[in-house]
Formats: structure tokens, C-alpha cells, sequence
């Protein structure tokens, strides 16, 4: 468990993919370009003794996932969000049934969250339910830019995905991650507007709409929204970052999102393995707000907010009972049955 200061701090990374990006996987030119734009995003705000190389970013093992998370990265718990690009991957690039897979060897560790396209008409409805009967989701992770056939990209307000989130509410999934962020070539940006959250959010109270990277670079857009809308959180990947490399903006994220939406709708979530958690949460709780970022926002980033923020807003959405949690966790030996530093060169370190 990460402590910070002496005080234990209860971590649930609520953003995880466990993909594979290899060579032999890619079907289209777009899954080379997807790869190669997350690979940007990764040697942009990773630091420099924290870069991985192309080859090891492409497919990584579960041991070396559960490695860089459990024991190098301080987390006690994390979400697997799917996302399939079956139109650029043979096998899909980072699949629920293959989340769920690593998730059942770690109950303890890992909650699979499954995904829809409303696209895939009632098929999908079927496919939904089984996801819900074998795999016991309560979430669902949207990639509305996902392309299909000649289509690029969805709304989360249309009326065929609004039949998808009342089958959600049919089966008791209770949580939608639509992802709300920077694009990633070669999808479109606007794809991911976030102003189709405003109308679901609305027709939908019953549900949680958990929006991944606060709608970056639409941060007014969403805040605004979210401010009126209760159900409306913020997811911080892609945002938490700017910790470690722009703490000033970092900052001003921060304090937009405390002033809109409080200290109770704000999640952490380390975008693994597009970036590590193991430096991630050091950078995310050392930040704290300039005096002028203070008085302007009228919010403090204190470590019981912090704590919120890295954990314990997840389990309230999760039902996860930390107390609980922390009793299943003591006799976990995950902190020493992974050493792969065999698997790479001298000098280099696993989490390199």
C-alpha cells in the first residue's frame, strides 16, 4: 500500500489496458498508426529512465502488467477498460475477454469492465449480457471514435445507444467510461466531443457516467457539463501526467475540476501502460496547487482529497469495501513472486 507522509493511502488505478499492438496482431494501416500515437504519448510525459523501447511497448505479459501495478507501483487494486479496434487488430487490440482472463487469476487485484458498440445492433445486446453473465461487469468502457466498416465513430445520445445504456440498466451494469480525451491517430477528434455526455447523463440518472480524461483538451466543455449534471465524474488519465511534467497545469486541471465537480467525482487512473504508476502516483500525490491556484479555485488538493481521488471515490462507485480489501490483500504475496529482470539487458531494470 502506498504511504505518503507515514499515512497508508488506499490506490485503485481505474484505468488499465492489458494490449496487444504486435506486429503479427495488426490488420490495417490504423493499427500501426494507433500504436505509434499512444508510443508518442508515452515518450512524451514519461521521464527519460521510465521510457520503455517500440518492441516492448507493443505487447507486454501479464506477468510484467501485474509486476509494474502490484509491486513496483504501489496500486492495491485496478480496472481493466477495454477497447477492441477489431477493424485495425486481427484479435482485437486490449479485449474484455482477454482482461478477464489476467482478472481471474487476481480476484483480489482486478475488476474487468466490459464494453458495447452500439453499432453491433442486437448482436450486441446479446453480447452484453454475456459479458454481464460470465464476467459480472459493472462497467462498461465506450470508444465512441472506434471505427466500423465505413463508419467513424458513435454518439453516446443517439437513439441506438440509448437502447444500450437501458440494457445496462436491465442488467444492473452501472458504470459508463466513455472515453472524452485526445484523439488518437488515425481516429477523428471530434468523435470524442464530450457534449454527448450532457443528454445521456440526463435520460439516465440511474447511471454513472465516469467521463475518461475529464474531455481533454475540452476541459470547459466537460466541467460545465459535469457541474450540472450529478451522475457526472471525472476520469484522470490522461490528465495525471502533467503532475510530473507540467505541475503548474497539472495544478489548474486540478483546480477546475474540484471547484466544478468536488472532491467525490474525481478518479485516478494511470493509462498503464501507456504510462507506469509506479512514478504517476508519486507525481499525483506530491502535486499540490500554487497559493494563487488556491485562492482563485477556493479548494485545497489536501491528502484527504487526495485519497478520495486515488481510491476511495472508485470503491464507492465499485462497492468495494476498502477495511475489507486491506484484510484480502495482507496475505498477498504478489510484492515478491515476479522478478523479470532476467528478461532484459545489464544495466536495465524491468520497469524500464
Amino acid at each position: 500500500m502506498y504511504e505518503y507522509n507515514g499515512e497508508e493511502v488506499f490506490v485503485i488505478d481505474s484505468h488499465l489496458h492489458h494490449w496487444d499492438a504486435s506486429k503479427e496482431n495488426i490488420k490495417h494501416e490504423g493499427g500501426e498508426q494507433f500504436i505509434q500515437c499512444f508510443y508518442d504519448y508515452h515518450t512524451a510525459f514519461t521521464p527519460d529512465d521510465r521510457e520503455w523501447d517500440i518492441d516492448q511497448y507493443r505487447k507486454y505479459s501479464s506477468e510484467k502488467l501485474v509486476q509494474d501495478l502490484f509491486r513496483d507501483g504501489s496500486v492495491d487494486m485496478g480496472i481493466f477498460q477495454p477497447t477492441h479496434l477489431n477493424e485495425f487488430y486481427k484479435e482485437g487490440f486490449n479485449t474484455v475477454d482477454d482482461n478477464a482472463a489476467v482478472a481471474e487469476q487476481y480476484p483480489e487485484r482486478f475488476i474487468t469492465n466490459g464494453r458495447f458498440d452500439p453499432r453491433d445492433g442486437d448482436a450486441g445486446l446479446t453480447e452484453l449480457e454475456r459479458q454481464k453473465r460470465e464476467y459480472d461487469i459493472d462497467g462498461v468502457k465506450l470508444y465512441t471514435a472506434e471505427w466500423k466498416g465505413d463508419s467513424k465513430g458513435w454518439r453516446l445520445d443517439s437513439e441506438a445507444a440509448f437502447d444500450y445504456l437501458q440494457k445496462c440498466v436491465d442488467l444492473g451494469i452501472k458504470n459508463i467510461h466513455p472515453h472524452k480525451g485526445p484523439t488518437i491517430r488515425p481516429l477523428n477528434r471530434d468523435a470524442f466531443d464530450v457534449s454527448d455526455v450532457d443528454d445521456a447523463a440526463t435520460s439516465f440518472p440511474e447511471l454513472n457516467f465516469i467521463v475518461e480524461h475529464v474531455g481533454l483538451p475540452r476541459l470547459d466543455d466537460f466541467a460545465w457539463i459535469a457541474a450540472q449534471e450529478p451522475n457526472v465524474y471525472g476520469g484522470l488519465a490522461v490528465a495525471a501526467p502533467f503532475a510530473e511534467s507540467r505541475p503548474q497545469k497539472f495544478g489548474e486541471i486540478m483546480g477546475e475540476l474540484l471547484f466544478w465537480l468536488g472532491e467525490d467525482r474525481i478518479l485516478f487512473g494511470s493509462d498503464y501502460a501507456i504510462w507506469e504508476p509506479e512514478w504517476l502516483i508519486d507525481a499525483v500525490m506530491n502535486a499540490e496547487l500554487t497559493q494563487e491556484q488556491r485562492d482563485e479555485y477556493g479548494v485545497e488538493f489536501s491528502i484527504d482529497v487526495k485519497r478520495k481521488v486515488m481510491g476511495e471515490n472508485a470503491a464507492e462507485l465499485y462497492d468495494i469495501d476498502i477495511e475489507e480489501q486491506k484484510k484480502q490483500l495482507r496475505n498477498d504475496d504478489i510484492s515478491t513472486q515476479f522478478d523479470l529482470s532476467d528478461q532484459y539487458d545489464e544495466g536495465e531494470t524491468a520497469a524500464d
